[in-house]
């Protein structure tokens, strides 16, 4: 950010440009150099001795970053009210595992949505029983029994919202405040909507988790992940981090910094698109339910609206009847939507799902749905027109029917 700008008074849009450029890492251009080195060099042995702050902006060796990975990690915190630093790790997965073994220990609780990203729920009810560290799943959208689940060993909550797949949208700052209340950290998975979407820390949660795979890197060809945290758990990330050797290469920090500039116009875009593509399809009659919380008509949208400044392009939906033959055809028909992981870059995407062998509280399909509707499909909106989006999920429709 130039200097003498406060990012508390310029809107988020221009937070996403400004952000991280600092005069002394961009120097005459407009973006940070590419600092490729994992050896940084001291002047003499007197400046070897007196050493160098454990702080971003302190030239020590490659693993600490330099120019180039600060002014991601600036730009980042400075985009989240609150925030006192961010810590980058080489995938969002390797964000969440980080953050997890930097706030528990052997005997402590960990309380984790039933909805969350299937590899967040693989790292509470796998990886941390090594540690001795019990993970109970809880409903979100249940804050009685959210509640009754805290004993005096929870020390964290993990949240996301909306959940995976599914797309719940729980009551965040409830949770946070519980958690709170409970001497719990609250860690959010806020890459669906980002800090420009949500304030996690401002909404009162205590770190906040991103895969920069997906919207900040925005073009399909990198993977990263971040926490953004206040002071003191910021302190605490950053050695843990420093003690498991995390660090992410200077050219992906190159290729994050380059997406998060034009991350505003493109969540608007996509969200609007998304917006479009979800309505068409809730009036198609091979569709049971739309799960998109931007929608009126769908669950979750009051507390969207109340708390939420913007969306993206991921939502799901369902088809009516239990035929996967019929799922398989419809999205083998797709000529626009790519079958593949990820979402958040400029191309459309498609995966089919079925949550119900990864929740352990929350039934899929919910109480009240027929019952065979249960097949899932996930779509990823990019940058394409809506209309041309629209028409190809016709003709996939119709595909299927025709056989």
């Amino acid at each position: 950010m130039s200097d003498g700008d406060d990012p508390k008074n310029l809107k988020p849009g221009t937070r996403v440009v400004e952000a991280g450029r600092r005069k002394e890492w961009t120097g005459s251009v407009v973006n940070p150099p590419v600092w490729r080195a994992s050896t940084h060099l001291y002047t003499d042995s007197k400046d070897l001795a007196k050493g160098r702050p454990n702080e971003d902006g302190h030239f020590y060796y490659g693993r600490r970053g330099a120019p180039t990975q600060w002014a991601l990690a600036e730009a980042l915190t400075e985009l989240e009210p609150g925030a006192a630093g961010t810590m980058l790790y080489p995938s969002g997965v390797a964000a969440i595992a980080n953050v997890l073994l930097a706030i528990l220990e052997p005997g402590d609780v960990l309380l984790v949505t039933d909805n969350a990203y299937e590899p967040t729920r693989n790292i509470a009810l796998g990886m941390l029983k090594q540690y001795g560290i019990e993970a109970r799943p809880f409903d979100p959208l249940d804050h009685a029994a959210y509640e009754a689940a805290f004993c005096d060993k929870t020390r964290a909550v993990m949240i996301e919202s909306p959940g995976s797949l599914t797309m719940e949208v729980c009551d965040v700052p409830f949770l946070a405040g519980l958690a709170r209340d409970k001497c719990a950290i609250s860690v959010l998975d806020n890459t669906w909507a980002t800090a420009l979407g949500f304030p996690a820390l401002e909404r009162g949660c205590d770190i906040s988790v991103m895969s920069l795979t997906k919207h900040v890197g925005g073009h399909s060809d990198l993977m990263m992940g971040s926490a953004t945290a206040g002071k003191e758990l910021y302190t605490k990330l950053r050695r843990a981090s420093q003690h498991m050797g995390q660090v992410v290469s200077p050219d992906d920090a190159s290729l994050a910094l380059r997406g998060l500039r034009t991350l505003s116009v493109r969540l608007e875009k996509s969200t609007a698109s998304a917006r479009e593509v979800a309505q068409w399809l809730s009036e198609q009659p091979e569709v049971s339910h739309v799960l998109c919380p931007m929608l009126p008509q769908s669950g979750g949208h009051d507390i969207w609206s109340r708390d939420f400044t913007g969306g993206c392009g991921l939502f799901s939906f369902v088809l009516k009847g239990g035929r996967p033959d019929d799922r398989a055809r419809f999205i083998d028909a797709l000529e626009l939507f790519g079958i593949g992981y990820s979402w958040g870059g400029f191309e459309s995407l498609v995966i089919p799902f079925d949550p119900g062998r990864a929740r352990s509280v929350t039934p899929w399909p919910p109480q009240g749905w027929n019952s065979d509707d249960r097949l899932g499909i996930r779509l990823s909106i990019g940058l394409e027109d809506p209309a041309d989006l629209i028409a190809d999920l016709g003709q996939a429709f119709a595909a299927m029917g025709s056989a």
